[in-house]
């Protein structure tokens, strides 16, 4: 797997992510530049811990999959890019959801629970986990650094998320997840016909 595609990746996985920042940010009268930061660095270092995990597991389970690998790749790249792909589409951009996210307060200072924040980034990075499962079918990544690329991006994503939120509203919230599917699934394409030796 290249840089760009672990970008790439980084850049499907933020999606949930980034759609919550959106809502936290939706929240904020006004943009508070601790609380901003604080919200990216959950996410960053969730997504940038749960590949790592993931490839933890996968390494003591790859003697077993060798044979299938490009196929576990795919089916699981496959199914994390349709259920967000689906989501999406199933979404109203006007609506952030059922659970008072999008609310606002009367006050104008915005605060989160370290509770709150550590259930929204465990819950947003979860498919990270599923990916770094197929980091142990390539020898040749640096898993640190393809984790750490993922968690900057997840990072900088979210702090956008935030803004986004603030000035634009949800209306980019649809489109991010179709766009983040489409990303994962094309990149288990491309893992499938490489293992099937029919990517050029």
């Amino acid at each position: 797997m290249t840089t760009l595609e672990v970008a790439l990746l980084g850049v499907g996985l933020a999606m949930d992510a980034f759609a919550v920042s959106i809502t936290e940010g939706l929240k904020m009268k006004h943009i508070q530049i601790k609380y901003m930061l604080l919200l990216a660095l959950a996410f960053g270092v969730f997504q940038a811990g749960m590949p790592m995990l993931g490839w933890f597991l996968g390494n003591s389970i790859i003697s077993y999959i060798d044979k299938y690998d490009h196929w576990i790749g795919f089916l699981l790249l496959a199914a994390i890019g349709t259920k967000s792909l689906i989501e999406a589409l199933r979404s109203d951009d006007s609506e952030i959801g059922d659970d008072g996210l999008s609310s606002t307060g009367p006050d104008d200072a915005y605060s989160i629970s370290m509770v709150k924040l550590l259930v929204l980034a465990v819950a947003t990075s979860i498919d990270a986990l599923a990916v770094g499962v197929t980091f142990a079918l390539d020898y040749s990544l640096n898993v640190p650094r393809a984790s750490a690329l993922i968690g900057g991006i997840t990072f900088a994503i979210c702090c956008g998320g935030v803004l986004v939120g603030h000035f634009f509203g949800t209306r980019y919230r649809r489109k991010a997840g179709v766009a983040g599917g489409l990303i994962l699934i094309a990149i288990g394409v491309r893992i499938l016909l490489d293992g099937l030796g029919l990517f050029l």
